[in-house]
C-alpha cells in the first residue's frame, strides 16, 4: 500500500502529466539518452546481477540494465504511474529478465535476497521524506551492494526548467517562495544534504560526480514552448490558469527559445549529478 505522504506525487503521475510522459515516452528517452547512459555506466551494471530500477517510469533504463545483466540477471523497475508503467510493460513484452511493479518504492517491502544494485535515472528526488525512503532501500540491496542514481543540480544550473518556469511567473500573481527541499525534480541539488541523507539511511561512501550535457527540448521554439506548459514545473504553476495566460507564456518562450535553436532543435544546457554509494 502507498504511504500516505506520497498520495500528491502519486496523484500527480498518474493524472495528465503522467499520460503525457508516457505518450511522449519515445522522445523523453531520445532527449535524456546521454545521461540514462552516463548514469548506467557509473553503475556498471554486471551480467547475473539482480537489479531495483527505482522511479522507472516507461521502461527505458530498466530495459538497458535487463540488456547488461543478461539472461542469467533480472531487473525489477518500480514506479507509482499506471500510465507509463503500460508502456514499460508493452516495450518489455516477451524478455524475461526483466518486470514491472506498481508501487512506492518509498515504503514497498522487497522480497528476496537483496539487490545487487538499487539505481534511478531522476526517480528519486520526489520522497516526501527521503530519509525513510532510502532506509527501505538500503534494506532491498544485499550487503555490500551498490547505489546510483542521477538526479539534477540546482534549478538555477537547469534552463530546461528555469526558463519555463521564470516565463511562467511574469504572468502570474506573487507566488509563495518555494522550499527548494520540497519534492520535486530539483529537491536533491544540495549535494552536502542528499550526503547526509543516504548516511543517516546506511549507504556508505556516498560520491557526487558532476555530469554535463545538453538536451534538444524539440525541433522548433513553438513546440518546445507548447511542451514547456504541458509538462514540468511550469504546467504545475499553469495547471488552473486560463488559456489566454498560457498563451502569453507560450509566446514569451518561443521568443525566449529562438536564441537557443540550433542545427538539431532548441538545444539547452543539461547539469546533473550522477551519485553512487554502497550498502
Amino acid at each position: 500500500m502507498a504511504e500516505p505522504t506520497n498520495a500528491d506525487q502519486i496523484a500527480y503521475w498518474n493524472a495528465a502529466s503522467g499520460r503525457k510522459w508516457a505518450e511522449d515516452a519515445d522522445k523523453m528517452d531520445a532527449m535524456m539518452s546521454e545521461m540514462a547512459a552516463a548514469a548506467i555506466a557509473a553503475a556498471s551494471p554486471q551480467p547475473g546481477e539482480t537489479v531495483i530500477d527505482v522511479g522507472c517510469g516507461s521502461g527505458g533504463t530498466s530495459l538497458l540494465l535487463a540488456d547488461a545483466v543478461g539472461s542469467h540477471g533480472r531487473v525489477l523497475g518500480i514506479d507509482v504511474s499506471h500510465p507509463m508503467l503500460e508502456v514499460a510493460r508493452a516495450r518489455a513484452a516477451g524478455r524475461e529478465n526483466v518486470s514491472f511493479l506498481e508501487a512506492d518504492a518509498a515504503s514497498h517491502v522487497f522480497h528476496g535476497p537483496g539487490a545487487d544494485l538499487v539505481f534511478s535515472k531522476f526517480g528519486v528526488m520526489f520522497f516526501a521524506d527521503p530519509e525513510a525512503a532510502f532506509a527501505n532501500l538500503h534494506r532491498a540491496a544485499k550487503p555490500g551492494g551498490r547505489l546510483a542514481f542521477i538526479c539534477w543540480r540546482p534549478m538555477a544550473e537547469n534552463p530546461f526548467a528555469a526558463l519555463p518556469t521564470q516565463a511562467a511567473l511574469r504572468h502570474l500573481p506573487p507566488q509563495p517562495r518555494p522550499d527548494p527541499t520540497a519534492p520535486g525534480p530539483f529537491a536533491f541539488a544540495d549535494a552536502v544534504r542528499v550526503g547526509h541523507i543516504l548516511t543517516q539511511a546506511g549507504f556508505k561512501t556516498p560520491a557526487f560526480a558532476t555530469f554535463d550535457t545538453t538536451m534538444v527540448i524539440g525541433r522548433k521554439p513553438e513546440s518546445a514552448a507548447r511542451e514547456a506548459v504541458l509538462v514540468g514545473m511550469a504546467s504545475r504553476l499553469l495547471m488552473n490558469e486560463s488559456d489566454e495566460t498560457r498563451e502569453k507564456v507560450i509566446a514569451e518562450l518561443t521568443q525566449t527559445y529562438q536564441g537557443h535553436l540550433g542545427p538539431d532543435g532548441v538545444t539547452l544546457p543539461a547539469r546533473c549529478w550522477i551519485v553512487t554509494a554502497s550498502a
